[in-house]
């Protein structure tokens, strides 16, 4: 009997973290969508199977709906969710312009009726306007036939190589015997470090372009899932900053910050600065969260006075080198701070594959 592979749609679908992370959970990637060109690009360089769409989500059809994606059995996205507020009225939440895409992502779910959905979004979602925001996400899923949980998880607990916490929201239908999905299901991982992550790479610091090929043999867990079969490393590109940039990060220690930089050579006298600011990472220890930067970035390298490279952030992310980023430079950098980690990803497809075969063997699905 040819074993179930089951579907996925990835809404708001960036580069493609999350499918990653469900590919590598055992998922058929069908789909996504994202308005951003060179985001869509990656994933279908990526999930060449899939069918993916560059435009607005708004202006996708219930029909082309249907005819695209109506056998998925999971919906995936980060759509924002800013707009839910105890002083809105509900007409106004669907009126709310930071509201529009997360009813978009409703309007899939209403029409293709997944067995299971998952939002991902900024942990502050849990707390915003003292819980109402979640609270009436809950509410609108919930009518949607959805029994709701939701929690915020820190990748770094899951094998990622960095400090990132994200809240994560699952739905399971309710006709499916009332059940639920428990965040206590996933399977933590053993903390990976920032030297775990990108240490094999330093040794590629004198080749500025072009592809690089590791010669020794991955010697960490992290490491194998990391490299490509052929031991290739891409966007592996050195660039440094600006001299006075150098000179400022050279006086920081690793885990340390601007506070370490000589007053002298700053331009003013701030002490209003983030603490992330000029933070040089630590390799024995998480990356702090990988941002969509680029100059302007606020980590920088364990060991040289530069940002990571994009493919050093994209292992801090845990994406491994087979996954080909597609774009201009600024672009890779941005699509790569914007991903969930696959690995954090891969927890919950994890646990929801579990439910999806509870559901195949007990014959609930009556699809």
């Amino acid at each position: 009997m040819k074993k179930k592979k089951y579907k996925v749609l990835d809404l708001f679908c960036g580069c493609g973290g999350i499918s990653e992370g469900y590919r590598l959970a055992g998922f058929d990637i069908v789909g996504g969508i994202d308005f951003n060109e060179y985001a869509t690009i990656t994933f279908k360089h990526n999930f060449k199977k899939a069918k993916v769409h560059n435009i607005d989500i708004a202006t996708f059809t219930n029909e082309e709906i249907d005819k695209e994606y109506g056998d998925v059995d999971v919906i995936v996205g980060g759509p924002p969710c800013q707009g839910f507020s105890s002083a809105n009225r509900w007409q106004k939440e669907m009126e709310d312009p930071r509201n529009k895409l997360f009813f978009e992502y409703i309007r899939f779910v209403q029409r293709i009726h997944p067995k299971v959905i998952m939002i991902e979004n900024v942990r502050g979602l849990l707390s915003l306007d003292n819980g109402y925001a979640i609270k009436r996400i809950q509410e609108i899923l919930g009518s949607a036939e959805y029994n709701i949980s939701y929690q915020v998880l820190d990748a770094s607990d899951y094998g990622v190589p960095q400090n990132r916490k994200r809240a994560i929201i699952v739905g399971v239908r309710k006709d499916y015997k009332d059940i639920v999905f428990d965040f206590n299901s996933l399977i933590k991982q053993e903390k990976t470090t920032v030297e775990d992550a990108i240490g094999e790479l330093y040794q590629f610091e004198e080749y500025s372009t072009g592809a690089k090929e590791l010669k020794e043999p991955a010697n960490s867990k992290l490491r194998k899932y990391l490299r490509s079969k052929d031991n290739i490393v891409m966007d592996q590109d050195i660039v440094y900053p600006a001299e006075k940039v150098q000179k400022r990060i050279s006086f920081v220690p690793q885990g340390g910050n601007w506070k370490d930089v000589p007053a002298e050579l700053w331009s003013n006298n701030r002490q209003n600065r983030h603490s992330s600011a000029y933070k040089r990472l630590n390799p024995e220890t998480q990356s702090c969260t990988i941002d969509t930067g680029n100059a302007h970035s606020n980590y920088f390298h364990p060991l040289y006075n530069r940002i990571p490279t994009i493919r050093e952030s994209a292992r801090l992310q845990s994406f491994p080198d087979s996954f080909d980023f597609q774009g201009p430079r600024g672009s890779k950098y941005r699509q790569v701070g914007n991903a969930v980690p696959p690995l954090l990803a891969k927890a919950v497809a994890d646990a929801i594959m579990k439910i999806l075969k509870i559901i195949t063997r007990s014959k609930l699905d009556f699809d």
